[in-house]
């Protein structure tokens, strides 16, 4: 055409990234991939043992009240006058159930704190209760010749559904959890999500007798509540 000029368009430029650019973003994936794996074993194979629980004073006389009442459980503060004579000797008495509670309860805060007391679970046990469920963590630390995982602590989760139900106690174990890895049912017997007191209180045994001396059961968010039969 005449007059007129074309203009041809000029050579398309790339986009991408430079040498330094990717240099850079390959280090800093190296980094939080480290970071990463310095955490997960730190998390799973040296977990900081558990912070033991302290009752406040009111929470503890509560509690020294309970234990009281099972079998002088907490002789050593009760008063003196009343189990012992004044040379340390044990006063004679007749046994009786009149009055007695045969409900015994719980907090939470009780139970861990009572597990603080042994030394041997002190930093390694903890309980939680939430509505009809107990759960546990534990820190099993193993011995230097266990194979791969020696001088490690293995780290062990699990929960329990526990409720009464038709005149009868009923617990299902919901799963365990190694090292963050549920544990399949088969490993554990076939017994996940099974009532166990159903499918093995019918015979003599621990199951049958602990459900035949329970009246009621229940757990709360915090609170776990027995009352023994007569």
């Amino acid at each position: 055409m005449t007059g007129e000029i074309l203009k041809q368009p000029g050579p398309t430029q790339k986009k991408g990234f430079s040498g330094m650019q990717v240099l850079g973003m390959v280090l800093i994936s190296m980094c939080v991939a480290i970071v990463a794996t310095a955490f997960v074993i730190k998390l799973y194979f040296f977990p900081a043992p558990f912070k033991p629980v302290e009752l406040s004073p009111k929470e503890t006389r509560q509690l020294e009240a309970k234990l009281d009442r099972f079998e002088g459980l907490n002789n050593q503060t009760a008063p003196k006058n009343r189990e012992h004579t004044q040379t340390e000797t044990l006063i004679p008495e007749q046994y009786s159930e009149a009055g007695a509670s045969r409900d015994i309860s719980f907090t939470e805060r009780e139970l861990n704190a009572m597990v603080a007391k042994n030394t041997e679970l002190a930093e390694k046990l903890a309980i939680d209760l939430a509505e009809n469920m107990v759960s546990i963590k534990l820190l099993i630390p193993l011995d230097p010749d266990f194979p791969m995982l020696g001088g490690k602590t293995l780290r062990v989760k699990g929960g329990a559904e526990l409720i009464y139900r038709d005149g009868r106690p009923v617990i299902r174990l919901k799963g365990i959890s190694l090292m963050g890895v549920p544990v399949p049912n088969a490993w554990l017997g076939g017994i996940k999500n099974i009532d166990l007191i159903k499918e093995f209180g019918t015979d003599e045994g621990f199951w049958k007798t602990f459900a035949d001396g329970v009246n009621s059961i229940s757990v709360e968010e915090g609170f776990l509540k027995i009352q023994l039969k007569e």
